[in-house]
């Protein structure tokens, strides 16, 4: 081929190339295959090969750099990276907004979009060719790391406009490419790592045994500063622009993000509004949605929607006036721990849980958060009148997750693990190899009231309208005194009761006796034995059959039964040997407790060894029946979305759990969905 012919072919390439670049890393298409990309591109290598002299610095093949640099030079911003200043409440938005209206005496619209969570980049493009890339860095001065930004095939090399209709006028088109050939064009955003993305890496780096990012973000700036440009090669970075520095024409920052997608960037188109209500219907229903974007939002940019009042506003400190990042509700939250108080459990395990300092988490004020055990105590060194950190996730209990000791004043008291019960006053005992502390009592009342809240809850018995305060007032009148008397109880006996008129003791009652009937495994998981959940219970139920041969079973048996170690085998072993438990298995009987057997059949196992977990709520079948299904047709359920999770079963409102499901990749189902695999 001669050269004529190459430099045609070569131009056209890179056209091409680009193009599909841009549908791929921007708009999230594919028209071609990767293989036909690849190919494309591998023509492109060796005609560049062949014809050194016309390659080109925005050519797709000059995006990985070969040698690690010595260190990063210094660039000068010179318009400042300023940050911005957070809001957590429409009350501040209400006093920003007054604040801002006392400044300019005129009516404000407001530019919205979802506040990424990456790392900010400043774009520096000359004669339409990115010439520079650097980081935030103080605010006026960055490191320059254009190597490593090249490598992000998201971000153009050259400036094109690639006319989208609506977008930008036909006639500032022609303006607009000439400023981009003459101007030094500035263009700024988050470089960043999608979450599906950032689990995969991760993973790999577990499997190699080297150290794990904490988060995306971490990641994404991490690789960004590496002095070597094939690592961030390696890494499957993206950019997402949010600002036009340079005058292109633009008047409003709707106009800069309609420009920046006709340049080929990858950014939101945004909404306008003209009032706080906007503002928070639009902040409401991307925090709603936030788990289904494909990266990490922790928030929503409000800009005044003038890039002249924008400006004339001015600065204050490091945060200019006309911009507020509206952050989602915290899923952390610092706070202080005003005493330690012990909770006891059904098996009688006594639990250290924090009162806090009142603190808003994910939306809900957190007033109280567990601390495990006396050990945990020790290795975090918590102590009363400590500042320290909560953390909240999903459905997940509040839990401490650090201390900040450089706040102590002197004031913080250590913690002693008490003797006693704080319900009946009894000895504590910690079994050896164990770290929780336990009552032993099993007449103790903190532990029986735990217990009829497990016996009427939706995994057992599931008794609708029969609640922890109806129970609490049902033993405080001493009407019952163990779970097997609420189906002995009568109208009449709560009918006078305060606050339960006839209609509503009717009611309860019948609830009550229409829960008569359960499955064993069902029984076996109400019975509150130590260490055997729902899973456990489901083994037991399928290999004895009954509950008369779980009485006669030996150490040696349950140890042979797989899943089933030496603590769990000798927590129901010695459970059966107990006489009070077997007393109130024959009451259950005798006041006419029906126990059914749900055998699998073989030949039904169309589940088998596939591994459920659910979320949401669920309108065709209850949680407990869709549960109970999976298990007779051989499937497992899981309570925590993981790389062993094969489905996750949606229903309405889902929690954290589809998060973390979209994030590594797991299969979801609609309810209606999962119905028809089980018909």
């Amino acid at each position: 081929m001669k050269r004529e012919e190459a430099k045609k072919r070569i131009d056209k390439l890179k056209k091409l190339i680009n193009r599909h670049r841009y549908l791929y890393h921007v708009l999230d298409k594919q028209e071609v295959s990767d293989e036909a990309f690849d190919s494309l591109k591998h023509e492109l290598y060796k005609l560049e090969e062949q014809f050194p002299e016309l390659i080109t610095v925005d050519s797709p093949t000059q995006r990985v750099a070969g040698k690690a640099l010595k260190g990063f030079e210094k660039i000068g911003h010179k318009t400042p990276m300023l940050s911005i200043e957070d809001v957590f409440s429409r009350e501040e938005l209400q006093s920003w907004q007054n604040y801002l209206r006392k400044i300019t005496e005129q009516e404000l619209e407001y530019f919205l979009e979802p506040k990424i969570d990456g790392f900010a980049i400043s774009l520096i493009y000359e004669k339409g060719l990115l010439s520079k890339a650097a980081t935030r860095g103080d605010s006026r001065v960055g490191e320059d790391v254009t190597q490593n930004i090249k490598t992000i095939r998201s971000i153009p090399l050259k400036l094109e406009i690639i006319f989208l209709k609506n977008k930008i006028k036909k006639n500032n088109e022609n303006k607009i490419k000439n400023l981009i050939k003459n101007k030094i064009i500035e263009i700024r955003g988050e470089v960043y790592m999608g979450k599906k993305d950032f689990e995969k890496l991760n993973k790999k780096l577990k499997e190699k045994k080297e150290k794990i990012f904490a988060n995306p973000r971490n990641l994404a700036a991490g690789s960004i500063r590496q002095l070597d440009p094939k690592l961030a090669a390696s890494r499957p970075l993206k950019f997402f622009a949010y600002d036009l520095i340079s005058d292109l024409g633009q008047e409003t920052h709707y106009q800069s993000h309609q420009i920046l997608l006709s340049l080929g960037f990858k950014t939101d188109s945004g909404k306008t509004t003209k009032n706080i209500d906007g503002i928070m219907k639009y902040w409401q229903d991307i925090e709603k949605r936030r788990d289904e974007f494909p990266f990490q939002i922790d928030g929503v940019v409000v800009n005044i929607n003038s890039i002249s009042s924008f400006k004339k506003l001015g600065v204050v400190g490091k945060s200019p006036r006309a911009v507020r990042a509206f952050k989602f509700s915290p899923k952390e939250a610092t706070t202080i721990i005003k005493d330690i108080k012990l909770q006891v459990g059904r098996t009688g395990a006594v639990t250290p849980v924090a009162v806090l300092k009142p603190v808003k988490i994910g939306g809900v004020i957190v007033s109280r958060a567990t601390l495990h055990n006396n050990e945990e105590i020790k290795r975090l060194d918590i102590r009363i009148n400590d500042t320290v950190s909560i953390i909240r996730a999903g459905d997940v209990i509040p839990a401490v997750t650090r201390v900040f000791k450089e706040l102590r004043t002197g004031k913080e008291k250590k913690f002693k693990m008490p003797l006693i019960c704080p319900s009946c006053s009894m000895k504590l005992v910690k079994p050896e190899k164990e770290v929780v502390w336990r009552c032993q009592n099993e007449n103790c009342f903190a532990r029986k009231r735990k217990y009829f809240y497990h016996f009427i809850s939706k995994g057992t018995f599931d008794i609708t309208g029969l609640g922890p305060k109806i129970i609490d007032r049902l033993i405080e009148e001493k009407l019952v005194s163990d779970p097997a008397d609420l189906f002995s109880l009568k109208e009449e006996d709560i009918a006078p009761l305060e606050r339960f008129a006839e209609k509503s003791s009717y009611n309860l009652i019948s609830a009550i006796q229409s829960k008569k009937s359960i499955t064993l495994e069902r029984f076996i998981y109400t019975l509150g034995i130590r260490s055997v959940g729902e899973r456990t219970a489901n083994d037991l139920a399928q290999y004895f059959g009954s509950v008369e041969k779980l009485k006669q079973v030996s150490m040696e048996k349950l140890e042979s039964i797989k899943d089933i170690g030496p603590v769990v085998a000798k927590s129901i072993y010695e459970f059966f040997k107990n006489k009070t438990n077997l007393e109130f298995i024959e009451k259950l009987k005798k006041i006419g407790i029906k126990i059914k057997l749900k055998k699998i059949k073989n030949k039904k196992l169309k589940l088998k060894k596939i591994i459920f977990v659910l979320t949401g709520a669920l309108e065709l079948m209850t949680r407990e029946e869709v549960k109970e299904k999976i298990r007779t047709l051989g499937g497992e359920i899981s309570e925590a979305v993981s790389s062993r999770t094969d489905y996750l079963v949606v229903g309405k409102e889902p929690g954290s759990k589809l998060k973390k499901a979209k994030a590594i990749g797991t299969k979801t189902l609609t309810e209606k969905e999962f119905l028809k695999m089980i018909k």
